[in-house]
């Protein structure tokens, strides 16, 4: 068993690298993200102000969030094209942002990876969700290149500055979630495939975990 948290900015690439790093090393993928997207989810459908702590809170604290063979599900229902909308992204940080919520997610995200190891991505995966990680790895790429990445995801390419001013903006609301573990290992994925950052951060795994 093996367990790897993957941490960085958005657009770094945590999702997509932790899928296939999952893949690769036979154990499952926890998005830590996509609970935080979920929960964003149930507060706009409750049409509560992201900002307002108790509010939301109370919110989340009713509904019942899963990952179940890659989707996500909101009290049963599979939400996952959902929470990857542009409405959802644009206000997930206010939700995360609160403490209260980010504790009532805390069990939900960590269920599982003591009994099957896992990797898990976030941006406090490795100091919050599972600091006892075999392997910590700070997933980092420039402004340019996460931006370039994001329009493309989106369809957009013509729109490079708009997608790379939101995540300056994104960097900033995230700043006091995105904490690097001191012990964290930095890949820096500017210019590489997903293929050699996989090998490289399945490589750092297998050590870690003493080849295992």
């Amino acid at each position: 068993m093996i367990v790897v948290a993957i941490d960085g900015p958005a657009g770094s690439g945590k999702s997509t690298v932790a899928d296939a790093l999952a893949t690769a090393l036979g154990v499952p993928h926890v998005d830590s993200g996509a609970y935080y997207r979920a929960a964003t989810l149930a507060v706009l459908r409750a049409e509560v102000d992201p900002t307002d702590v108790d509010a939301v809170t109370a919110v989340v604290g009713r509904v019942a969030i899963d990952r179940v063979d890659g989707r996500t599900l909101l009290d049963g229902e599979d939400v996952e094209d959902d929470i990857r909308g542009a409405t959802v992204t644009a206000n997930v940080s206010a939700v995360a942002a609160h403490p209260a919520v980010r504790d009532l997610l805390l069990v939900a995200q960590r269920s599982g990876i003591a009994r099957d190891g896992g990797v898990v991505d976030g941006r406090d995966a490795a100091t919050r969700i599972v600091p006892d990680a075999d392997l910590k790895v700070w997933l980092d790429a420039d402004v340019e290149e996460r931006g370039r990445r994001r329009a493309l995801q989106a369809g957009e390419p013509e729109r490079l500055d708009h997608h790379i001013a939101d995540l300056h903006r994104r960097d900033a609301a995230d700043a006091t979630q995105m904490v690097r573990a001191d012990d964290a290992v930095v890949v820096n994925t500017t210019g590489l495939s997903l293929d050699h950052v996989v090998a490289t951060v399945a490589d750092l795994a297998r050590t870690a975990a003493g080849g295992s």
